[in-house]
């Protein structure tokens, strides 16, 4: 019986070789499409109902470790905190990892969708927040236990060891670097290669973004503490006022990027935020600016860093700071570096997403905005080469209805934010397959 079933699976093998690639892509497209009828749609609704959010996703990863479970992959929980890791080996070949985030924003959802979260957290502060996947998590997880169905129901197409990673703190970049603490590859294997996704609002229903180079920046958090005289308001001339000083900072600021960085170099610094005073006639002894700072290599890192140093300490200088006394630059933990696609497999999938999808499925247009992952801190050091991708979750006709003065498409980190799930889960399920059977392929 058992020479029997080795025959039937590799006829199995070379039967699908040997199929058109039309009809390949259509029978996965048809499996997908059943899978999400049959059991994603329900797992999207409960992720996206019951969000939690960063460091604290515990149901969460209990719901994706029993599902993944269910399907036959070894998992192992509670890795970097409440991260998942789940292996499915299929004899010898290559080991590829695919990674989903699981957080969720302390964000009220405002989005009019029947199944919109109500959901309720205590933050990492006491405080009792509203929760929302305003980023699309929710779809990432949900495509990932789908691509799990796929792969183990494909185990005759490959050959090698999957990977499959629940990322905890994404929205915090923190979830990564708890995971490689963790000795991630130590314990389960350095993986030979790497993939995500993220769905993007800006992009329409059916379609698929792959930069060849960095598909997100770099990004730091950095503060800026400022010393100065309290006075009365109406007498200032005996008090150095950190309102001012602290204004003219975020004006010199506005300069690093343009005057600092090649002209061709994209940078930005952005003041999110700016504490001080407490009273209308009072002029406060201190303030704090908190600002985010993106860059798209460790070049232009250090000089925007080095420029905002600059210009905080020579204010101080220029408002009579005492040299002890001059604004604190402090650059947080929560750093991350762009994530960096390698170019060779980045042409490889685009080519088989071609063949597979056909003309018209991936992306041409530039990126505009310059977000951040913590996505590379597992590919970077030690180099594993990697691919990040989009996937399209706004259906055409709201861009349509946009451009003729109707209601924008929401971004991420919005209230509003929504996406269709169906298309969205589908697309990212079938991508995903795409890709893992070409890179673990007998």
């Amino acid at each position: 019986m058992q020479t029997i079933a080795h025959i039937l699976r590799a006829w199995l093998v070379v039967f699908a070789i040997l199929l058109p690639s039309s009809l390949v892509a259509e029978s996965l497209r048809d499996d997908v499409n059943a899978l999400y009828q049959s059991k994603l749609e329900d797992l999207f609704l409960y992720f996206h109902q019951n969000p939690e959010l960063s460091t604290m996703e515990q149901q969460t990863a209990v719901r994706l470790a029993d599902e993944l479970e269910q399907l036959g992959y070894r998992v192992e929980r509670n890795v970097g905190g409440t991260g998942i890791v789940a292996l499915l080996e299929n004899g010898e070949g290559p080991l590829v990892m695919f990674r989903a985030d699981m957080d969720g924003l302390p964000i009220e959802e405002k989005s009019g969708l029947a199944y919109a979260s109500r959901a309720r957290q205590i933050d990492p502060n006491g405080n009792e927040v509203f929760v929302m996947h305003a980023c699309g998590h929710d779809v990432h997880i949900t495509s990932l236990i789908g691509t799990a169905e796929m792969m183990a129901e494909r185990r005759s197409q490959w050959r090698g060891t999957l990977m499959l990673i629940g990322q905890p703190a994404e929205e915090r970049v923190m979830g990564a670097a708890a995971m490689r603490a963790d000795n991630l590859w130590e314990r389960f294997g350095q993986p030979d290669y790497a993939m995500a996704f993220h769905v993007a609002s800006t992009l329409p229903t059916g379609i698929l973004g792959a930069s060849k180079d960095s598909p997100y920046s770099g990004a730091d958090t950095v503060d800026i503490y400022i010393t100065g005289v309290g006075a009365h308001g109406a007498s200032p001339h005996r008090g150095i006022d950190p309102i001012v000083l602290g204004s003219q900072i975020v004006v010199g600021l506005q300069t690093v990027v343009s005057r600092t960085l090649p002209p061709r170099r994209p940078g930005v610094i952005t003041v999110g935020a700016f504490h001080s005073g407490t009273k209308h006639n009072i002029i406060s002894d201190a303030a704090h600016l908190q600002l985010t700072v993106r860059s798209e290599s460790a070049e232009d890192r250090i000089l925007l860093l080095d420029g905002i140093r600059r210009v905080a300490e020579n204010m101080g200088r220029v408002a009579g700071l005492p040299e002890d006394q001059l604004p604190r630059v402090v650059v947080s933990e929560e750093s991350v570096p762009p994530t960096l696609n390698d170019r060779a497999l980045t042409e490889r999938i685009m080519d088989v997403w071609g063949n597979h999808f056909g003309d018209g499925v991936l992306f041409s247009g530039e990126r505009l905005g310059m977000g951040a992952e913590d996505f590379p801190v597992f590919t970077i050091n030690p180099y594993i080469p990697s691919l990040y991708f989009a996937v399209g979750g706004t259906p055409p006709e709201d861009f349509l209805r946009e451009k003729s003065g109707g209601e924008p498409v929401p971004s991420h980190h919005s209230p509003l934010f929504k996406i269709e799930p169906d298309r969205s889960v589908s697309l990212g399920v079938e991508a995903s397959v795409t890709a893992l059977l070409e890179l673990l392929a007998r």
